[in-house]
């Protein structure tokens, strides 16, 4: 059964007839994202410091903003989280997920580096990848300079920036001398097939809808033979030895819960360390919604608990 808040919260959105995401197009779907932060988010908690940073990539400049949580160290040698944010690589950017980079740097008593990658339609598949894999390199290369040990960074998201740190964990691999010590992959998109069982069974009535992740698909995706490129369906990589220790989190009402349920799988059975938590009663996005669902912080403690662990390392 859904969590008696979740179904207050959907409850409520049918009350007022709010669209659904697929209804809009690009540009209002990315303000009225942005708007509703006002109804599902807590209050932005405060950090030791902000500062907003910018490195070039193939595609041009990338906006990133760092956060420094308030437990963590002034000096240098700082563990760092680079987060990508979610929204479908349609929707989202710094602000958006302004308050969770902020709990999650105070609580994981780290530096978080948040990356506005490109988004489609105006910016397809690898754009995005593109941009995350060069702001990651850039952190690690200009670490000291930014009081960052280039010995601990991590990478994760949520749904879209999950499925992009995971990819980037993948690429850092295979590059050989780009040294991750986590992933921290939040409901993440793995699968670009949409196939997976939870796809039919959650997709409908659950604010992420087949026909949303549909429209995310195709603002994304132009080319359909991309659905088999593990830059997009890091699920269909053929090699998941020697990856980061991972958290795979999901929700129990989310298309892409078992898509998640795999990959957490494929990390486990190629050896790498993987936790694997769904919280049985939530929906897709709920980790950003602390201001109306308590299982919110909970997620986010146990987010904060995995990435102190791995800086521990």
């Amino acid at each position: 059964m859904l969590h008696p808040q979740t179904q207050a919260f959907l409850d409520l959105l049918v009350q007022r007839k709010v669209p659904l995401t697929h209804t809009l197009s690009p540009a209002d779907a990315r303000a009225f994202y942005l708007d509703r932060r006002g109804l599902t988010q807590p209050p932005a908690p405060t950090v030791a410091n902000i500062q907003q940073l910018q490195c070039e990539g193939p595609h041009g400049s990338i906006a990133m903003r760092l956060y420094q949580g308030e437990a963590s160290a002034p000096s240098t040698g700082a563990p760092t989280l680079i987060y990508f944010h979610g929204g479908g690589w349609v929707m989202g950017d710094l602000d958006t997920h302004d308050t969770l980079c902020r709990q999650l740097a105070n609580e994981s008593q780290c530096t978080v580096i948040a990356v506005n990658y490109r988004l489609g339609p105006e910016f397809p598949f690898p754009a995005a990848v593109d941009d995350c894999f060069a702001a990651t390199v850039w952190i690690h290369q200009n670490a000291h300079a930014l009081g960052l040990d280039p010995q601990r960074i991590a990478v994760g998201g949520d749904s879209a920036g999950g499925n992009l740190a995971a990819v980037i964990a993948l690429q850092a691999r295979d590059l050989g001398n780009l040294p991750l010590v986590f992933q921290l992959l939040i409901y993440p998109a793995t699968d670009m097939r949409r196939t997976h069982t939870s796809h039919l069974i959650n997709g409908q009535g659950y604010l992420l809808t087949a026909d949303t992740m549909q429209y995310f698909h195709d603002h994304y995706i132009h080319n359909p033979d991309h659905d088999w490129d593990w830059r997009a369906s890091p699920l269909l990589h053929r090699n998941f030895k020697n990856l980061p220790p991972a958290l795979v989190l999901t929700a129990g009402y989310d298309p892409l819960r078992d898509e998640g349920l795999d990959y957490a799988q494929q990390l486990t059975l190629a050896g790498n360390r993987c936790t694997y938590l769904c919280f049985e009663r939530q929906i897709h996005g709920f980790i950003t919604m602390g201001g109306i669902l308590d299982e919110a912080q909970t997620a986010i403690g146990v987010c904060a608990a995995s990435l102190r662990q791995a800086f521990r390392v």
